[in-house]
């Protein structure tokens, strides 16, 4: 069994050494570098022994966080995504796209996504308002496990264009085993 350890926030100094002495995975979130100065991290600068995901069940999805905050979202868009010019106000497909294959082409042992992170890449199967795909929200104690999925797994099954471009983009960063 692999561990992952949730070593966000605050942590006492020896934890990171004692992660690695251990073999245990970091979490590594793109929203929460470690490094202080940061403002997001690089999914390209995990280390090997951790897992990268764009957002967990306590934060808000790719698309949700898009919407938050303009400032955060336009340097996201310029500094992260490498993009000139004005920020689109919602999360495209595309720009969905591109921050999931970013962590699939990082050096982590794992990349792991929240579904609503991957149905956010199809115009057609995500929700419509992507505040609707938040879990929980860890301030609001009565907002917690809310979220529910809006298709039947044996519909989405039968989406060969999403299925097929999910195993296109996991393939192309080298992380499948069979194709």
């Amino acid at each position: 069994m692999l561990i992952c350890g949730e070593d966000l926030g605050l942590v006492p100094h020896c934890v990171p050494d004692v992660m690695k002495e251990l073999g245990i995975l970091s979490l590594e979130i793109q929203r929460m570098p470690k490094n202080i100065s940061q403002l997001f991290s690089n999914p390209a600068d995990a280390p090997y022994l951790s897992v990268v995901t764009p957002s967990t069940h306590d934060m808000s999805t790719i698309r949700g966080w898009w919407e938050e905050d303009r400032e955060k979202t336009q340097r996201f868009y310029n500094d992260m995504l490498g993009k000139f010019g004005i920020a689109p106000a919602t999360c495209e497909p595309w720009i969905n796209k591109e921050i999931i294959e970013q962590h699939l082409n990082s050096p982590a042992q794992w990349s792991i996504f929240q579904l609503q992170d991957l149905l956010g890449t199809d115009e057609h199967l995500r929700r419509k308002n992507p505040q609707e795909e938040r879990i929980n929200i860890p301030a609001i104690p009565k907002h917690y496990w809310r979220y529910r999925m809006h298709l039947f797994l044996e519909d989405l099954i039968g989406e060969n264009n999403f299925n097929a471009e999910i195993k296109r983009i996991i393939s192309s960063s080298g992380r499948s085993k069979t194709d």
